[in-house]
């Protein structure tokens, strides 16, 4: 069956039968009237003007997008490669020259006042790479002269915690086609689950065995800086982007009674950087041309360690350290042919180098403990042709082919010296039907393959659970064939009812797998299914008596199967929620200049199987409040609080991997701190 998909796939692409719905991206825009519906010649772009958002006050770009109706900013996986690891956001029809600097941070440094429109692109539009997205927001900014600093200053309380504080700072300007930025970050990171708590640990019958307080706290930051450059160059235009920073992490808990004492500390040193740039020209009037290289970089330290006392005797210390350094350069370049309004073709490739270089320790007692794949380089080159195909057959139906052909070799050196070569065919099939008026169903067939993450070759280590992880030498990337229908309701110019059915073929599923000397390591665990629902609805609320109100609720529903690699039987995968709700709400109060919302997540569970032991954690009552208020046009001040009923940490210990038997149970409930956030933003 494959073979006949991707026979046929290449058929139809090469025949040109096969395309993406087109319409001019820079022609006229409709008014903000007719922005929450289809333009009547059936493009499949809904454009929102800046009147649409007027009632906002939205500061940045990015507060407009955030509100455009049926639309969440997605900035990609930043998984390794160009295609299908971007986002879903676009500037004047092109993504950012680097993966890193995303759609939502170049949005977050340019102001509302010089977007001119936002396109909602529902199947593609002329000049418009998808990249595997239905939906894409092209934001469009004015063609003018000007300057601007932006100063954003900001702080994250916490209710007996550490206090973080981080400012921004953004300088703009555009003169005609050319623009150009500085931005100096000292930011920060934290973990929204530190606090305290309880841990109870019980045998196969429920007996207790240890009941000890816990106090868990994780923080870090960051400092960096970042340039921006885009101009006319040659017939064409040049954007160019450049970054480094720094940054650290630490993290602690704590376990004690009146007899134990048991204590783990992780802390890490970073430095990264990364170059970007993108050509793009036009070869004739059909013709035009997009060439893009990306070069990214880190380097990092650290180490985890646990010790424990009992009694007051002390066991031996376990310490894990690493040291190590990766990077990844990408060459990619496009050629699209605009053949008419309703048919486009591309075809192009990219080649890309990654690599992972990392030393690793494991210690107990000062006395080292031999780790599989603790030493290891692993190195991969890639290489990727595609082609793709677009054809509107009329204002209601848009075809959409593609095909993507990926060959890859990875090698290792250090503790595993191996080389494997691997090749995958990628089809894509996309078909958007609007039959009527707000009424659209998508329906999506492509085989996508999962990006290997390079840690998993290495070892790796989990004190605080008492968990260590060999690396795995033989990791083959996950395949996905997914069939995908989505049917979307537009209503009262910002409501939207949408669901989703999707069902995933998996072949090689990345999960966890036992290794000798009672070590596991993520690894491929055989084939598993995916069924899913997803289901939202947005509901303005002026029509129902609270005006400039926004009311979100949805719901996605995960069931996966996959066997187990050490019993043998069905199971879940491993890290898929099987549900989450999250509950929505935003007003807007134009007289008072201000603007409030919260968030709501009731519960959700996220268990992960391991051949010793199973982990959940489980989520309750997580809710966010927050209010801003923008006394002008130029400042705006944001308060937010976070507040947590509890969250659950189940670990069940076997006590082998043949019979299964439960050796102990350890249930760990954290009550979080209640964290306040501040934000002050100035432009001038």
């Amino acid at each position: 069956m494959t073979k006949s998909l991707l026979l046929a796939t290449t058929a139809i692409l090469f025949s040109g039968g096969v395309a993406l719905a087109q319409a001019p991206a820079g022609g006229p825009a409709p008014t903000a009237a007719s922005a929450a519906t289809p333009d009547p010649a059936g493009t499949g772009v809904l454009v929102f003007t800046p009147d649409f958002f007027a009632e906002q006050q939205p500061n940045t770009a990015l507060d407009m997008v955030n509100r455009v109706p049926g639309f969440s900013v997605d900035d990609g996986s930043g998984s390794r490669g160009f295609e299908g690891s971007v986002g879903n956001v676009l500037i004047n029809g092109a993504r950012p020259a680097s993966k890193n600097d995303t759609g939502s941070n170049v949005l977050s440094r340019t102001t509302a006042s010089q977007v001119e429109r936002i396109e909602l692109i529902r199947g593609g539009s002329p000049g418009i790479d998808m990249q595997g997205y239905s939906v894409v927001a092209n934001v469009i900014l004015k063609s003018e002269s000007s300057r601007q600093h932006i100063l954003t200053t900001y702080a994250s309380l916490y209710d007996g915690g550490q206090d973080l504080f981080g400012a921004n700072y953004q300088f703009t300007a555009s003169e005609g086609d050319r623009s150009w930025g500085l931005t100096l970050s000292d930011g920060i990171g934290s973990s929204d689950s530190n606090g305290t708590g309880r841990v109870v640990r019980t045998d196969a019958n429920g007996a207790v065995l240890r009941d000890e307080s816990i106090y868990t706290d994780g923080y870090g930051g960051g400092d960096s800086i970042r340039g921006n450059y885009s101009g006319p160059l040659a017939g064409g235009k040049i954007d160019l982007t450049a970054r480094y920073g720094i940054n650290d992490w630490h993290g602690q808990q704590l376990q004690t009674s009146a007899v134990a004492r048991r204590e783990s500390f992780d802390n890490e040193d970073s430095d990264n950087g990364e170059f970007g740039v993108v050509y793009t020209r036009p070869l004739s009037e059909r013709w035009k041309l997009e060439t893009r290289f990306i070069h990214q970089f880190r380097s990092f330290s650290g180490t985890s360690s646990y010790r424990q006392s009992l009694n007051g005797v002390d066991s031996p210390d376990k310490v894990f350290g690493y040291d190590g350094n990766t990077s990844e350069t990408i060459l990619r370049g496009l050629l699209r042919f605009e053949r008419s309004p309703r048919l486009t073709f591309e075809t192009g490739g990219e080649l890309a180098y990654n690599m992972l270089e990392i030393d690793q320790a494991f210690t107990v007692g000062g006395v080292a403990v031999p780790l599989p794949s603790a030493s290891v380089t692993v190195e991969e080159t890639r290489g990727e042709a595609f082609g793709k195909a677009t054809f509107r057959l009329n204002h209601q139906l848009t075809l959409e082919g593609g095909l993507r052909l990926e060959g890859s070799t990875i090698s290792q050196s250090g503790d595993a010296d191996q080389e494997k070569s691997l090749f995958f065919a990628k089809p894509r099939f996309l078909a958007t039907w609007t039959p009527m008026e707000n009424n659209q169903f998508r329906f999506r067939f492509e085989r996508e393959l999962g990006q290997l993450d390079f840690s998993d070759f290495a070892a790796s280590a989990d004190l605080n659970n008492g968990n260590v992880f060999g690396g795995n030498v033989d990791l083959e990337p996950e395949q996905r064939w997914i069939s995908e229908l989505t049917w979307e309701r537009r209503f009262w110019e910002e409501g939207i009812v949408s669901v989703g059915l999707r069902h995933d073929e998996i072949i090689d599923v990345l999960d966890v797998i036992p290794l000798p000397g009672g070590l596991s390591a993520t690894g491929n665990i055989g084939d598993g299914t995916l069924d899913q629902l997803a289901v939202s609805a947005t509901i303005p609320t002026t029509k129902l008596g609270l005006s400039g109100g926004l009311f979100t609720v949805s719901n996605t529903w995960n069931h996966t199967e996959v066997t187990d690699p050490t019993t043998g039987e069905t199971r879940p995968i491993s890290r898929v929620r099987p549900s989450q709700v999250v509950i929505e709400f935003r007003q807007d109060i134009t007289s008072l200049k201000a603007q409030w919302g919260f968030n709501f997540l009731p519960a959700f569970d996220q268990p992960t199987y391991d051949p010793d032991q199973k982990r959940t954690f489980l989520l309750r009552d997580y809710f966010e409040a927050w209010a801003e208020y923008k006394p002008t046009a130029s400042l705006s001040i944001r308060a937010q609080v976070n507040i947590w009923n509890d969250s659950t940490f189940e670990q069940i210990v076997y006590a082998d991997r043949t019979t299964r038997a439960i050796a102990y149970v350890d249930r760990q409930l954290i009550d979080p701190r209640t964290f306040f956030q501040i934000r002050v933003r100035k432009t001038f």
